[in-house]
């Protein structure tokens, strides 16, 4: 019985990508943009000369990676094209164990370090005295912060406003990726960020001031003293682990 399932599970998998990768190339090819409508289900059955079944199977997957967007009652739209999937499998792997939680942490703090330490130049170019002052008063609250879960979001909210200037879609949501796994793996993880709130308003402090002055190497200066201590709380998050897990 199970030698006839198995091929018949394989072929089914084969169709589903086959109309899937065939979904993508008609939005590709028709320059569709996200928002945009797609035909119905019936006319794409007739477009892609496939089954009723096997383009839902495919609609259920480009649904989940934000490729296709399905309103009940409207239609079949062009998805956001977010990294929400990206999210998620980050997410996913950070919590499965002790080891990846602290690897995926690492890695996203180095990321969210290298493009703010690497586009210094360009994110003080761009920042006027508007977003200047706005960053003064998100620098205050965070001084005001009294949760881990506030002086978070406010961190963030901070980070947010650095990338607005630059006007790169990728890399706003890929900051807003790193930042919503960091939310949802650091807490698990037991790194409390209001244990060093005096350092990341200096730092943060430190990276307006040099903004403002256009100096963009006191500003790359300024935002590796901020990671610094993350990734000492993350080292030490490690060590604890591993000497529990010893133990």
């Amino acid at each position: 019985m199970r030698t006839d399932i198995k091929p018949a599970r394989a072929s089914r998998a084969l169709l589903r990508h086959a109309v899937t990768e065939q979904i993508k190339s008609y939005i590709i090819e028709n320059r569709l943009k996200p928002g945009d409508s797609l035909p119905t289900e019936a006319e794409l059955c007739d477009a892609l000369n496939a089954s009723r079944s096997s383009l839902r199977e495919a609609i259920k997957t480009l649904a989940a990676l934000d490729i296709v967007e399905v309103r009940h009652g409207f239609g079949m739209f062009v998805g956001r094209l977010s990294l929400s999937s990206l999210v998620e499998s980050l997410t996913f792997r950070g919590l499965l164990s002790p080891e990846d939680d602290f690897r995926v942490l690492l890695d996203l703090v180095e990321i969210r370090q290298l493009f703010e330490e690497g586009l210094a130049a360009r994110i003080i170019e761009g920042l006027d005295d508007e977003q200047l002052s706005k960053l003064d008063e998100v620098v205050d609250q965070l001084g005001g912060c009294t949760t881990d879960e506030a002086l978070v979001e406010t961190d963030r909210a901070f980070h947010d406003l650095l990338m607005q200037p630059l006007g790169n879609q990728l890399i706003t949501q890929l900051n807003g990726a790193f930042w919503d796994v960091y939310t949802i793996v650091a807490p698990y993880l037991g790194i409390a960020n209001s244990e060093a709130k005096a350092d990341t308003v200096t730092a943060h402090r430190a990276m307006v001031e040099a903004a403002r002055e256009r100096d963009a190497a006191a500003f790359a200066a300024a935002v590796v003293a901020h990671y610094a201590p993350v990734r000492q709380r993350i080292a030490a998050a490690t060590r604890s682990a591993a000497e529990h897990t010893e133990h």
